[in-house]
């Protein structure tokens, strides 16, 4: 797929006797946000370390291009095209920020010039400027993250890493940096983030990947990964009683509560579900005084892939 900032097709990992990814297929289009969800230890990080040329994929992966460039051929192209924002800050706390954005500036063998300006850029654009000539010791952790990203944005890459961003930070940090994330991707850059956080891949990203023991265990929109749990249902209101007995005649597989007037029905949330329903109300010509959809949030999808749930096996989708 020409479109695809990344593509990696069976992505393996080892170490000694442990296996770390086993087969895992990414297929991430340009200009969106994937999020890579998952436990301690499922192998995030390792996958975004593989990727970002920082370690060497396992014995029986495939073919692995990012930013168009084969990642076995052409690493450094790779490295050029990406930018990758860990765990742990790459921030020395000894300088301050503007020099650790002027030192990036001069990794990327920028003219001074042009590292003092793109330095000016970001710093302004990340609301760092006032604290800019301060050490970045005494900066909080929001504000050591935000400087953190900045930092990766001196090359101006395309395709950014961020391995687990909002870790440790105070929840309007996290909404800063979640809007910081949106607004990279509003520019057509893609980004790769891991997270343990349910809300923050639900908030963000286009497609998620939800990986564990190694494997992907689902993958698709936040809305996708919900109608793969049971426990959703529409949920049927009456005032009248007679329709209320209407309904439970017409409706199959519905459970009532006769002290509420109200059914509720099985579903996965689609509207071919909800079409059914509401075909089967027109029929009987009974109309409902309120209906709404429950779908299970991605906490009941998380606990139900990373354990011995049973879900529904999910299509392949060939990556190319």
């Amino acid at each position: 797929m020409t479109d695809l900032a990344i593509a990696a097709y069976g992505l393996r990992k080892s170490y000694g006797d442990k296996t770390v990814l086993d087969g895992v297929d990414l297929a991430v289009p340009a200009g969106t946000i994937y999020a890579l969800l998952g436990p301690n230890g499922a192998g995030k990080t390792t996958a975004v370390k593989i990727l970002s040329t920082l370690i060497t994929a396992g014995p029986g992966t495939g073919d692995i291009r990012v930013g168009g460039h084969d990642l076995a051929t052409d690493p450094q192209a790779v490295r050029a095209a990406i930018g990758v924002t860990g765990q742990f800050s790459a921030v020395d706390g000894l300088i301050t920020g503007e020099e650790n954005m002027l030192l990036m500036a001069d990794l990327h063998h920028l003219s001074r010039s042009e590292g003092r300006r793109t330095t000016a850029e970001l710093l302004e654009r990340f609301d760092l400027a006032e604290a800019a000539k301060k050490p970045a010791s005494t900066y909080s952790g929001g504000m050591k993250r935000r400087l953190d990203i900045a930092m990766t944005l001196v090359g101006g890459p395309r395709i950014i890493f961020l391995d687990e961003p909002t870790t440790g930070l105070d929840p309007r940090s996290r909404h800063t940096m979640w809007g910081i994330i949106r607004e990279l991707v509003s520019d057509g850059v893609t980004v790769l983030l891991t997270t343990q956080y349910l809300e923050e891949a639900d908030e963000l990203a286009d497609r998620i990947g939800v990986l564990n023991n190694g494997t992907i265990a689902a993958e698709g929109s936040a809305d996708e990964l919900k109608r793969l749990v049971p426990g959703g249902h529409v949920r049927l209101r009456f005032t009248d009683p007679a329709a209320y007995r209407s309904a439970v005649s017409a409706l199959r597989d519905v459970t009532g509560d006769d002290e509420a007037l109200s059914l509720q029905i099985p579903s996965d949330g689609s509207q071919r579900a909800l079409r059914s329903v509401l075909d089967r109300l027109d029929s009987a010509g009974i109309e409902a005084d309120e209906l709404t959809v429950h779908t299970p949030d991605l906490d009941d999808v998380f606990f139900a892939l990373t354990s011995s749930a049973d879900i529904p096996d999910q299509p392949k989708e060939a990556v190319r």
